[in-house]
């Protein structure tokens, strides 16, 4: 049975002006022409840019390609959906027929899109404050636990301390081409990994500059697939 609304919103700590912001949210598009994809795209750009400016504060001397990682460690899939089951929010979900056949208040994308879509009501609803307020508060035992020890390392070395971690194969390097002068020359490295088809390029003025940056773009990859 699907539990009402104004319990999770309560649950929350929300109080909604316009409730019905707040069902929308919960809303599949599997349930209603009415729904949350709308709600969710909005909450997306709010989520990412509230955890940016955080992560901004909590790391001055981090880089930009590390303040990049530790957001997409945050604001994947698999990090909202498991905010969302925190909450039990799949026992509020408005799914239509096939999506509860199938358990889809179980999955991991309808879960983190709502979330996404209660971010994006909030914001309709009481504008950036009350949204950033609430997002810093949802997220605010991941904060705690982030530490630049791990972020730090180059990306070779995370990629091939993932795979490991999985117990797979290490990444594969292959060099490409070599291009131009002596003295300005291009590499082209490809990147492949058992845990995705898809290879990745990346380019440097030295054979370990060009996997480095093969290495970044398939962590960035991998990030995207759990989202």
């Amino acid at each position: 049975m699907i539990r009402k609304p104004e319990e999770l919103c309560k649950k929350l700590g929300l109080k909604f002006n316009n409730p019905q912001l707040f069902t929308m949210a919960l809303t599949h598009r599997s349930a209603s022409s009415n729904n949350n994809e709308r709600l969710e795209f909005l909450g997306d750009s709010i989520l990412g840019f509230v955890i940016a400016q955080k992560l901004f504060e909590l790391f001055p001397g981090a880089c930009e390609g590390v303040l990049s990682r530790l957001r997409a460690s945050l604001v994947n899939q698999g990090s909202l959906a498991e905010l969302a089951r925190k909450h039990q929010l799949g026992d509020y979900l408005l799914l239509g027929s096939g999506e509860l056949k199938s358990g889809g208040f179980r999955r991991d994308s309808i879960l983190s899109d709502a979330v996404e879509a209660i971010i994006g009501a909030l914001y309709n609803d009481q504008g950036m404050d009350a949204s950033q307020q609430w997002i810093l508060q949802l997220f605010a035992e991941k904060l705690k636990s982030l530490s630049l020890d791990n972020w730090q390392k180059d990306p070779k070395t995370q990629l091939q301390e993932l795979m490991q971690s999985r117990k797979m194969e290490l990444p594969d390097y292959t060099l490409m081409t070599m291009s131009g002068l002596a003295h300005e020359q291009t590499f082209k490295v490809k990147c492949t990994t058992p845990l995705t088809a898809e290879p990745c390029i990346g380019t440097g003025n030295s054979r370990k500059k060009a996997e480095q940056s093969a290495a970044e773009l398939m962590l960035e990859l991998l990030n995207k697939d759990t989202k």
